[in-house]
């Protein structure tokens, strides 16, 4: 921590030894700002007084770590820093964005702006572990002000489906799918939506159709839906299985759809979801 009275406790001049708490622990909480400086650098010198003021007028909203280049030549190169002033964001341990030189202010305030919107999302995030209501909240506020921010609907889909309220869950992530593309977690709430749906078919009722008619494709198809709504994925996997064998088309791509929607709701490392993983590759191709 700096030793200057007058800078307050939200300016950090980091060392080797508390580089890892006051980045990476601290931007669990909040924002972090790392700016890789030295003290024979010019542009150093523009640029340091005016992260400084910014800190200090948004009073706590982020932190700025001082990092010297001379005091931390091996820091500086795990974060591959080629010239100085270099300055990157930290959020919830990542580097979420970056910056080299001294820009003009407009365009720090600009940078900084867009890293405290994605903090707003941390913040919204940490309040899922104990109150989910607020999280939805603050993940609505946050998307007001910003339409465009997919971390927040993404959060905003994932706390309604932990709410129950499944419908207004994925008419979010059916906005977001308006984009043409959906974010790795956005696909995997959107694999358990359909999942979840799949719940609410009786499964006894759908078994003794699939057995009754075992011609009737799609009551089989029913029935694999159901049992991976009952979280019954292996016998599941197989009747989905057999029924991409008999054709790839109809029946059989909403069977191959249903696998892979399997495999994104389970861990990817599960032998269940490896060994289907390579059945359907070898059956396709």
């Amino acid at each position: 921590m700096s030793n200057d009275t007058n800078t307050p406790t939200w300016v950090i001049d980091t060392t080797a030894n508390s580089f890892e708490d006051d980045v990476f622990s601290q931007s669990s909480r909040l924002p972090v700002v790392v700016d890789f400086w030295a003290p024979w650098c010019a542009p150093c010198r523009q640029l340091g007084p005016l992260l400084e003021k910014l800190v200090r007028e948004f009073a706590g909203r982020f932190v700025l770590v001082k990092a010297n280049t001379d005091e931390l030549p091996q820091i500086a190169s795990q974060f591959q820093v080629q010239s100085i002033p270099s300055v990157f964001g930290v959020i919830g341990g990542e580097v979420v964005t970056y910056f080299a030189g001294a820009l003009p202010e407009r365009q720090v305030r600009d940078w900084i702006g867009e890293l405290l919107r994605s903090g707003q999302v941390l913040e919204a995030r940490n309040l899922e572990a104990h109150d989910l209501n607020a999280a939805v909240d603050r993940y609505r506020e946050i998307l007001q002000k910003s339409p465009q921010e997919a971390a927040a609907a993404i959060g905003l889909a994932r706390s309604l489906m932990r709410l129950g309220h499944f419908d207004e869950a994925r008419e979010v992530i059916a906005q977001l799918d308006k984009r043409g593309f959906l974010e790795l977690e956005a696909e995997q709430l959107r694999a358990e939506l359909e999942l979840q749906a799949c719940g609410t078919t009786d499964l006894e009722a759908s078994r003794l159709a699939a057995e009754t008619n075992p011609a009737d494709l799609a009551a089989r198809l029913n029935y694999a839906a159901a049992l991976a709504g009952a979280q019954q994925y292996q016998q599941a996997l197989e009747i989905a299985l057999s029924l991409v064998a008999q054709g790839r088309d109809g029946i059989g791509e909403s069977a191959r759809q249903l696998m892979v929607n399997i495999f994104r709701v389970l861990p990817g490392d599960s032998e269940l979801v490896q060994h289907y993983r390579r059945k359907l590759a070898i059956l396709l191709f």
